[in-house]
C-alpha cells in the first residue's frame, strides 16, 4: 500500500520506517480496544514453556486472545499458535487466575468460552507461506500487518483469508497438538452460522452484510458462535443472529430516529435491538438504522 502526503500541490510519499518488536507491542497494547475492539489483560505471561507476548479478552465472546509481534519471519504460524493454544487449554486455571489478578475479579474456568479463544499474529510483513498456511478453514489464528511510517503514523491490515474447504486436519502429518486445540477450539465461519436458515433469511442476511460495508467500507467483520459482529474502530457497530426464521439485529448503542417502532431501545447487552421475521424484512428501514448506528460518535 502506498501513502502519499498531500499537503502540497505534488503528492511526497511517506516511508515505512523499521520498528522494534517492543515498540510495536507498547503501541497496540495501549490501543487494543481501539485497534482490535479487545480487552488488556497483561503482558510477557509466562506459562508452561512460552511467555506470551500479550494476553487480551473478547469480552462478547468470552474468550481469550492471544498475542504475539514478530520482526523476523523464521517461524510457522500453525506451530507456533497451536502450541500457545494447546497450553493455554493445559493450564487454564493459570489463566483464569491471571484474568481475575490484573481484572480484580473471581470468576471460574466455566465463566469462559475456551471454544473461542484464537491467536493473533502481529508482523510488518508475512511470507507467502505464512499467508498460504492461515488459508485453512478451520484455523483460529489471525494475522495482522503493522507498519510505522515516517510522519509517525501507523496502520494496521489485517490479512483477509482465501475461501477455502481444506481443513487444517487434513494437512500431511497433522500433531497431536493440532488434534488436541481443534477438538475444543471452534473456528464460527459464515456458512455454519447461515445453515439451516429459510432463504429469505440468508437473502436478507447478505443484503444487510453489503449495505453495512457500503455505509462503512472499513468495518471489521468477525464471526462468533451464533453472530456476526461488525466493527468501525474497535467499537461494535452491527451484530446480526440469524436463525430458521428471523433475523435480529443490534445496535450500537444511541439515539435512534425509529420510523416503524420496531426497535427495542435496549436488547442484549443493553444494545438497542430490531427482531424481524422473514415475512417482515424491510430492507430499506434496515439501511436507514444502519446508517443512523455509523453516524453515532464514539
Amino acid at each position: 500500500m502506498l501513502i502519499y502526503d498531500a499537503s502540497g500541490k505534488k503528492l511526497t510519499p511517506i516511508k515505512t520506517k523499521p520498528f522494534l518488536e517492543k515498540e510495536i507491542q507498547g503501541i497496540t497494547e495501549n490501543n487494543l480496544e481501539i485497534i482490535l475492539g479487545l480487552e488488556f489483560i497483561g503482558s510477557e505471561f509466562s506459562v508452561g514453556e512460552f511467555r506470551i507476548d500479550t494476553i487480551a479478552y473478547d469480552t462478547e465472546a468470552k474468550s481469550f486472545v492471544l498475542i504475539e509481534y514478530k520482526k523476523h519471519q523464521s517461524f510457522s504460524i500453525i506451530d507456533q499458535g497451536y502450541a500457545y493454544l494447546s497450553t493455554m487449554l493445559n493450564h487454564k486455571a493459570e489463566f483464569v487466575l491471571f484474568y481475575n489478578h490484573r481484572k480484580g475479579k473471581s470468576l471460574g474456568k466455566n465463566d469462559f468460552d475456551w471454544s473461542q479463544s484464537r491467536v493473533i499474529f502481529i508482523s510488518p510483513t508475512f511470507t507467502v507461506f505464512q499467508r498460504e498456511a492461515a488459508n485453512f478453514q478451520d484455523l483460529p489464528l489471525e494475522l495482522l500487518e503493522a507498519h510505522l511510517y515516517s510522519n509517525g503514523t501507523i496502520s494496521y491490515s489485517k490479512l483477509i483469508q482465501h475461501k477455502s474447504t481444506a481443513s487444517v486436519k487434513t494437512v500431511s502429518k497433522p500433531s497431536n497438538i493440532i488434534a488436541e486445540v481443534s477438538a475444543e477450539i471452534k473456528v464460527y465461519t459464515e456458512e455454519k452460522l447461515l445453515d439451516g436458515v429459510c432463504d429469505e433469511i440468508r437473502e436478507a442476511y447478505f443484503s444487510i452484510k453489503d449495505t453495512i460495508y457500503e455505509i462503512n467500507p472499513n468495518v471489521d467483520r468477525r464471526i462468533k458462535k451464533s453472530m456476526a459482529c461488525f466493527y468501525s474502530e474497535g467499537k461494535g457497530l452491527v451484530w446480526i443472529k440469524p436463525t430458521k426464521k428471523s433475523i435480529t439485529l443490534w445496535l450500537r448503542k444511541g439515539s435512534y430516529k425509529d420510523k416503524s417502532g420496531k426497535l427495542i431501545p435496549e436488547g442484549w447487552g443493553k444494545y438497542p435491538e430490531l427482531r424481524l421475521s422473514h415475512k417482515d424484512i424491510d430492507l430499506q428501514y434496515i439501511r436507514d438504522l444502519i446508517r443512523q448506528a455509523n453516524e453515532i460518535d464514539l
